[in-house]
């Protein structure tokens, strides 16, 4: 028995919504879904007998008690920034929380106060993070209680077009999930990782250049760049002293280059407004970076500046979004390049009603056998979604967190205080259940010669 409450009714939580009422009966569960949208909430709901949509503000903390109490676990799908008051609240009335947003160092703060009041705030329960955590430690776990040396650990994980999908779509690519995490992917600060006991570091304008070519037998092939900070992965997967560590974000081949274009510009850059951006057209937002000429087009100067051919991959890419075209950009009041590109994009990149999405998620673990000789164990997972509704993204995101909340509320997962899932008690059975849903790991072990990379 028990008392679910949901923060949030967006995209991602849909999958989650749907497993926990479809085993509400089974379970004696109680369903609330809370969300700023009442009628996004009744939606998602659909009028289970045991769902209940209610509205939630979560700008309005005075609300949360009320929920928070009714509940025995909440689960919340709001942005990272909101967790802790959240958490808080379910600390002070002794209810279990999940999310699926990284830990951040105020939510690591409260894992005193939770074990104390016998509370499991259990974040990074995800696809990514979460399913990566998983799936990586039941690797890694294996090859020590094996006793080889692990010299190498990469992973990488992408949300995608299905193939069927991407037809007409030179980049192979739409929105699967926030696209602002998209089109900000790398900013900020150096992208860090480990290679042979070097520190190495690759600046955001060089980040889309440097990729790994991945193929994932039944899927082809997919280009990997480097996540934005792989050092701390060190302690969370315990692999303090492992010459390379690396982790990554997959694409088609030919985005990243693509793309590229768009980081050269500075079209990515959210540090500042661009004045009079609220007419803007698409042209004369590419023409805003390119130098001043009245006689050479638009789509010409940003040529002859990034040495592109008029027939490259690149350029039809290019022209397939409109960028060179006197639409006008529609954002209605000034805007970062960053807001503004994503608006562009948005045109084009959400998914159409006949869309379905992929995710797929890699990882290469290099280890040494009893002679020294090198083998990599190499574990791959392709996911389809159903509709633009029921996502690959959306599944992958929602069954572990609905799992976790079926194995917290029988007591199965026993655990306090700030949690991820890199632990056993946690990783087995989430695994063992998602694989019931067809996410399933296919490992292969190949004997490797050592190899530098990037």
């Amino acid at each position: 028995m028990g008392k679910i409450f949901v923060i949030g009714a967006g995209r991602s939580a849909s999958t989650l919504i749907r497993y926990l009422l479809e085993n509400a009966e089974a379970q004696s569960w109680e369903i609330r879904v809370g969300d700023i949208n009442l009628e996004l909430a009744k939606q998602k709901i659909a009028g289970h007998p045991r769902g209940q949509a209610v509205l939630f503000d979560s700008l309005d903390r005075a609300t949360y008690g009320d929920h928070i109490t009714w509940s025995d676990l909440v689960i919340s799908m709001l942005p990272a920034s909101m967790h802790v008051p959240i958490a808080r609240e379910c600390i002070d009335h002794g209810k279990h929380l999940l999310t699926a947003s990284y830990i951040s160092d105020e939510m690591q703060e409260l894992h005193a106060e939770a074990q104390k009041a016998g509370v499991l705030l259990l974040n990074e329960m995800g696809l990514d993070p979460g399913i990566d955590h998983m799936s990586a430690m039941r690797m890694l776990d294996k090859l020590r209680e094996q006793g080889v040396p692990i010299v190498r650990f990469e992973s990488f994980a992408g949300g995608l077009l299905a193939p069927q999908s991407e037809a007409n779509n030179p980049w192979r690519y739409k929105f699967t999930w926030n696209p602002r995490n998209v089109v900000l992917a790398g900013s900020g600060s150096a992208v860090k990782f480990v290679q042979e006991d070097r520190y190495k570091y690759i600046p955001y304008q060089r980040l889309f250049r440097r990729t790994e070519i991945i193929e994932i037998e039944g899927y082809g092939k997919f280009e990997g760049y480097a996540n934005r900070d792989s050092l701390k992965y060190i302690d969370v997967y315990r692999l303090r002293g492992i010459p390379t560590i690396y982790r990554g974000t997959l694409r088609r081949p030919g985005f990243c280059k693509a793309w590229d274009v768009f980081v050269q510009l500075g079209a990515t850059d959210d540090s500042y407004l661009m004045e009079g951006s609220e007419d803007m057209t698409c042209r004369e937002f590419i023409d805003s970076f390119l130098l001043y000429d009245t006689q050479d087009s638009t789509r010409l100067r940003l040529m002859h500046y990034l040495r592109l051919d008029h027939d490259s991959p690149e350029m039809e890419k290019l022209d397939w979004l409109g960028i060179f075209d006197d639409t006008p950009i529609g954002y209605g009041k000034p805007g970062t390049p960053a807001q503004l590109l994503q608006h562009i994009l948005e045109k084009k990149w959400n998914l159409e009603p006949d869309d379905k999405d992929m995710i797929v998620m890699v990882h290469k673990i290099h280890f040494l056998d009893s002679d020294a000789k090198r083998h990599q164990l190499f574990s791959s997972t392709a996911i389809l979604g159903e509709d633009r509704t029921y996502t690959a993204m959306a599944h992958t995101v929602g069954l572990p967190l609905g799992i976790a909340a079926r194995l917290i509320l029988n007591r199965t997962i026993q655990l306090t205080g700030v949690q991820r899932p890199t632990l056993p008690a946690i990783y087995h059975p989430v695994l063992q259940e998602l694989e019931r849903y067809g996410i399933t790991f296919h490992e292969r072990e190949t004997a490797v010669q050592f190899e530098s990379m990037y």
